[in-house]
């Protein structure tokens, strides 16, 4: 007897059998169940979701001997005709290969007949967005009132390429992308079902590679089941899919956290020694620092995850800054954009990771200590700073072309031995004896979201060793433990002792935080250049012997 595959025989013959599109299946069975079938339905989807699966249902639904209904026997002859493929009243027509107006005709055509056997004839239409416009346009009326015995049921990968005509006379069924849960899901109740011995993680591996797409998860599992000999194995699994380890991928950011080259090109040697597909291994990164941001921002966050990985990667979440970890990410999504313009697929993987290495913050810790020793370290000392410019004239906020200053003499460059570090500032106090926040958060250098997270904080007051901040409900969000973390460490730096913070919600705490501060001075300063444009005799003579007027838009004041 000649071999099945499996996702042939395990097509389900019943809408109790689907997986992952509810939403269709209830929409259907209530149609069957009240009598209210619509004459088309149009399913879009992507590949191997279910879309002619469910026709099929449909149609079998429709002419089951023992009557209409959303459960068909499933015994009957009609039944056993539509599950074999050849019941003659259920026309199935490619229009990838039948796309012309001649071809839609017949159809128009045939459709005056009643049909042989069945109660209704069903035609349904696969790829129907192939279909020319001449094609379309035939088939309009018929689509929108076709004969009573007649149901169309079409079905498109494409639906943006669909005319609006026929989308307007369709009932239109969206189905889903399954998600890996239930495709691994699936796979588990086959292999049970065919006595095939298999590990989790492979399922797993195998689920993720589907990409939403269960029958291509089926076929993927025939073919690791022909790999591994009847049995599914996860490295074997892993080799045939070109995918590496979790634990690799981690290996790889570890390296990145602690800065080291030499160790990051150690873990890219040994992931190539597997043969990968370094897109799918760019794409795990990708995953993993999406995770990563996740457990520093939204701890408590689980998308479509059991979170079952987290113990491994809270370490790395606290040794990267968020900052960190969207850089890698938006270069792990553009260098696997770019791999198919490097030399070889290696050379870009490996470029992409240097890319990280190279590109890390000059603060973060644990930087390369390879640094100190590079080309660039021997260069000449800087020049002393320029002389601060005299001040402008108060009086005088509008843009002006400034005389160029003349230059100075030149000066002989001598090399200086480098002033030893001073002491750290001390932060000024405010009238409440209490650290300038504004100060404070500047000599912090916090920045991206600690900084957004300071702007928008007010200090009410300090308990000991603890400084009491206070924020909108609306952005208390932004006060989660690991942000709070790294903000209490640049903090105690730049104060020079061992500082907690503790973060209060206040409505009206936002008109005395340094972003509101901000924001009233360049209201301020907006405000006294326009004053001062108005004021201008200049520009009072233009607006008075030519009708002259000033855009306000184009009034910017002087930036310091």
């Amino acid at each position: 007897m000649s071999y099945q595959v499996l996702a042939r025989k395990w097509r389900p013959r019943k809408f109790a059998e689907l997986v992952g599109q509810e939403h269709v299946v209830r929409a259907l069975t209530n149609a069957l169940d009240t009598g209210r079938m619509h004459h088309a339905y149009l399913f879009t989807g992507t590949r191997g979701v279910g879309k002619t699966t469910i026709a099929r249902i449909f149609a079998k639904s429709l002419n089951c001997e023992r009557g209409e209904s959303a459960d068909p026997c499933g015994e009957c002859a009609v039944c056993t005709a539509v599950d074999a493929g050849r019941f003659v009243d259920l026309l199935e027509i490619d229009a990838a290969s039948n796309t012309g107006v001649d071809d839609v005709r017949e159809v128009i055509e045939n459709a005056q007949y009643a049909p042989a056997r069945g109660r209704f004839k069903v035609y349904l239409v696969d790829e129907v967005h192939m279909l020319s416009k001449p094609a379309f346009n035939a088939l309009l009326k018929t689509l929108e009132e076709p004969p009573p015995h007649v149901k169309f049921l079409l079905a498109t990968t494409d639906p943006q390429k669909l005319p609006v005509t026929v989308l307007s006379r369709c009932l239109k069924f969206n189905l889903k992308r399954l998600l890996p849960e239930q495709i691994s899901g699936q796979m588990r109740h086959i292999l049970g079902a065919e006595n095939i011995p298999y590990e989790d993680a492979a399922i797993a591996e195998l689920a993720r590679g589907a990409d939403g797409s269960l029958r291509d998860g089926l076929s993927l599992l025939d073919q690791a089941i022909a790999y591994g000999g009847g049995s599914l194995r996860v490295d074997e699994v892993r080799a045939m899919l070109g995918s590496v380890a979790r634990g690799q991928v981690l290996g790889l950011l570890q390296a990145l956290a602690e800065g080291s080259g030499e160790a990051l090109m150690a873990e890219c040697t040994r992931i190539a020694s597997f043969s990968p597909d370094f897109g799918g291994v760019l794409d795990d990164l990708a995953s993993v620092l999406h995770r990563l941001q996740l457990i520093q921002l939204v701890p408590g966050y689980r998308p479509d995850q059991d979170g079952s990985d987290d113990d491994a990667l809270i370490p790395l979440a606290q040794q990267l800054s968020p900052e960190d970890v969207q850089l890698y990410y938006q270069i792990a999504t553009s260098g696997r954009r770019d791999l198919a313009m490097a030399p070889d697929a290696r050379t870009g993987f490996e470029m992409a990771l240097l890319r990280m290495l190279a590109f890390r913050p000059a603060d973060g810790g644990g930087a390369p200590a390879e640094r100190a020793a590079s080309p660039g370290a021997a260069r000449a000392p800087a020049a002393a700073p320029r002389a601060a410019a005299p001040a402008a004239n108060e009086r005088m906020h509008m843009a002006s072309v400034a005389e160029a200053p003349r230059a100075a003499a030149p000066q002989p460059v001598t090399a200086a031995s480098p002033a030893p570090s001073a002491p750290r500032a001390p932060v000024a106090l405010d009238a409440r004896g209490l650290p300038m926040w504004d100060v404070l958060i500047e000599q912090a250098g916090l920045r991206g979201p600690l900084g957004q997270l300071g702007q928008n904080a007010a200090l009410r007051e300090r308990e000991g060793q603890t400084l009491v901040l206070a924020l909108q409900p609306a952005h208390m969000h932004l006060a989660v433990e690991p942000m709070v973390s790294q903000m209490e460490e640049r903090i105690s730096q730049a104060l020079g002792e061992r500082i907690k913070l503790r973060f209060v919600e206040e409505r009206g705490a936002s008109s005395e935080t340094p972003a509101a501060r901000a924001a009233n001075a360049r209201e301020a300063a907006q405000s006294a250049a326009e004053r001062a444009i108005d004021e201008d005799p200049l520009v009072q003579s233009l607006k008075r012997e030519f009708g002259a007027r000033v855009v306000p838009q184009s009034i910017k004041p002087y930036e310091n």
